[in-house]
């Protein structure tokens, strides 16, 4: 599967990188240009009500912010499920009905029309060409996302549930330990 807004990029279990160790990336933005997503599985302590007073009563829960990735962390990008077929002002479509929120948009305009949001301190950002690398070196599996993806109620167990629901190897990979020499 080719990296398209809306897909998953799940990290192989082999991935070094600390900041995508067992990570899952919802594709936001893909294409010639290069890639931009978040991390969906990466809860912080910090409470939106702390930093995004307003929307503190539209987040689902956990109400925390989720660590989006390393790029630009001081900034948010929210992601929201939208399930009607009407576009509010300030939600932009990205697959179904997931979308980005504006959060400089006043929050009553959106409140109503959203049914599920998160909110991500930072996101992930490859350059052209980069993610294809990365994904032809073994990286990254592209899959598709199911909506309840970004709003799942145990965060932590994304990355084993999302591969299981591949089959077969993938599936597979989803019961391999964190450190493999250790077992």
């Amino acid at each position: 599967m080719e990296p398209v807004a809306g897909s998953l990029l799940v990290a192989a279990p082999t991935m070094s990188d600390p900041n995508f160790a067992r990570t899952i990336v919802l594709l936001l933005d893909a294409g010639h240009d290069g890639a931009l997503g978040v991390v969906l599985n990466r809860p912080t302590d910090l409470e939106v009500a702390a930093v995004l007073q307003p929307w503190a009563g539209v987040v689902s829960g956990p109400d925390v912010l989720f660590s989006g990735g390393p790029v630009e962390t001081d900034s948010a990008l929210a992601v929201a499920n939208v399930p009607d077929d009407d576009e509010p002002v300030g939600w932009r479509r990205v697959f179904a009905s997931t979308g980005l929120v504006d959060l400089d948009v006043p929050v009553e305009l959106l409140a109503s029309a959203v049914s599920s949001l998160r909110i991500f301190a930072g996101y992930a950002g490859w350059s052209a060409g980069q993610l294809e690398d990365e994904i032809a070196d073994g990286a990254w599996y592209v899959v598709p996302a199911e909506e309840s993806d970004a709003f799942g109620a145990d965060p932590a167990g994304l990355w084993a549930t999302v591969l299981r629901r591949q089959g077969g190897q993938l599936a597979m990979l989803a019961t391999m330990p964190s450190e493999p020499t250790m077992n």
